[in-house]
């Protein structure tokens, strides 16, 4: 089934975080870049308007008829795990995957899913401070708390908040392929990828941080971050900076927030990550990103990224 009809089902309480990742992937018209439109509604599972968990209120023309229409639907958040959703909107969850359609849950959307019985024998993710409860209340669904998202055949389900942005995107890129799905990441400003297989936990690349230093060391970092493949030692990068080691690596961490080694570390993953996405084999990456052998480099980047290299590559930039 072709994905072009999308809804976005919500009840009172809804989550508003959650929601507006789905309106942003799926919701907004981007065809004058030649990316796909969808048709896209939100549905109300209540009785409108519907109030949020922040106090302010939603109203919408779609009822759950709308979604007998729909070849995604999505459930972002649910406003209690220990309270059943409505039957209407469960019997809805249910005809949908009965008659071909995809489901997808943001964070505790899952619960919504379970009672609904669509992951009954399958493998589902959810906010790793829900997984416990999800696994007690609904033993015959196999979680897996320590993932970010999980597609098991037409039901994906994905961990707390931002982690949905990778399950719909992830969605996006298999309909229509890596560079629909980067164009609309780089539109959100949000990586194009993380393998639904990370770690929940990750930990990001350090940013050079607004701190007092910044512009006496920026130089030096510029310099750095195009000369990656080189040896960065600590001792060399503060003789080119003029300072001793000692200094140095002071007047780095009030600079950056962090140790000259973690910078660097961290520069290299990122370079690597899209040197990858340009196709590069392995052993190229690891080269010009600096940990000179692909050991190291998968090494790294599994540490840093939960995903390998390899994995990486095949996912974002479709290859081998």
């Amino acid at each position: 089934m072709a994905l072009t009809n999308v809804v976005a089902v919500v009840c009172d309480g809804f989550a508003a975080f959650e929601l507006g990742v789905v309106c942003e992937v799926f919701g907004l018209d981007r065809s004058d870049q030649g990316l796909p439109v969808y048709d896209f509604a939100v549905v109300a599972a209540e009785p409108p308007p519907l109030r949020s968990g922040q106090g302010f209120r939603l109203d919408t023309d779609h009822r759950l008829d709308r979604v007998a229409a729909a070849d995604l639907v999505c459930i972002p958040a649910w406003r209690s795990v220990g309270e059943r959703p409505p039957e209407a909107l469960l019997q809805a969850v249910r005809d949908a995957v009965g008659r071909g359609a995809r489901v997808l849950s943001v964070c505790s959307g899952a619960f919504v899913l379970a009672a609904a019985g669509v992951l009954d024998g399958r493998r589902a993710t959810t906010h790793w401070r829900h997984a416990a409860e999800l696994a007690e209340r609904y033993p015959q669904v196999d979680v897996d708390p320590d993932v970010l998202y999980v597609d098991d055949g037409p039901v994906i389900t994905s961990a707390g908040t931002a982690a949905g942005i990778d399950a719909c995107l992830h969605v996006v890129r298999q309909e229509h392929g890596v560079a629909v799905a980067g164009a609309i990441a780089r539109r959100m400003v949000v990586p194009p990828f993380r393998d639904g297989g990370q770690a929940q936990y990750v930990e990001a690349p350090v940013p050079l941080q607004r701190r007092a230093g910044t512009a006496e060391l920026a130089p030096l970092l510029d310099w750095a971050v195009v000369h990656l493949d080189q040896e960065l030692a600590v001792q060399d990068l503060a003789r080119r900076a003029h300072m001793s080691p000692r200094t140095f690596a002071r007047r780095f961490r009030e600079a950056t927030g962090t140790t000259p080694h973690r910078w660097v570390l961290a520069q290299r993953v990122g370079h690597a990550q899209r040197l990858l996405e340009q196709g590069l084999a392995v052993e190229e990456v690891a080269r010009r990103s600096g940990f000179g052998s692909a050991a190291t480099l998968r090494s790294a980047f599994a540490r840093e990224r939960g995903t390998s290299p390899s994995a990486y590559a095949r996912c974002f930039a479709g290859t081998g």
